[in-house]
């Protein structure tokens, strides 16, 4: 077992004691996705953290998405309660970078494979997603690696 989901499991417990339901239902969700991708995996070969850290992310997205609908559905009370969901989950991801340093290294990584603009934008973004992994939102970085690219033409 992965040290994550065995984190998930000590608070999943942890959780029930404190009568914490918010928390509890997340945690509970977050380890049935794991069981899931664990079946379809295979038993006898165990998640990595990184596979856990994929399934986290599909999670807060898949929260975010419910909570602008919501939202915009008319249903304020809730789209928060999508949003708290967000903020268990997000204790399980690892520190996420700063806009500053993803700048930094969308700048470094555009003149290693010499961009010249946004036509460079598929060298950048797979060599700028390898470097953040898992440490930046997909979409906050495809949006500076195009303001990037488009302030060199």
């Amino acid at each position: 077992m992965s040290d994550l989901l065995l984190r998930i499991q000590n608070d999943l417990v942890d959780a029930m004691k404190k009568r914490d339901d918010l928390r509890l239902s997340v945690l509970r969700m977050l380890k049935s996705a794991a069981q899931m991708a664990q079946i379809e995996k295979g038993k006898d070969i165990p998640l990595t953290d990184d596979e856990v850290l994929v399934l986290v992310r599909r999670l807060i997205k898949q929260r975010n998405e419910a909570a602008e609908m919501y939202r915009s559905g008319g249903a304020p009370d809730r789209a928060q309660t999508e949003l708290d969901e967000i903020k268990v989950l997000d204790s399980y991801q690892p520190e996420q970078l700063p806009e500053e340093e993803i700048i930094r290294i969308v700048a470094e990584i555009s003149s290693q494979v010499g961009a010249s603009g946004p036509k460079d934008m598929g060298k950048v973004m797979g060599k700028a997603m390898a470097e953040v992994k898992g440490r930046a939102d997909g979409g906050k970085v495809k949006d500076l690696v195009l303001k990037h690219l488009s302030s060199m033409l």
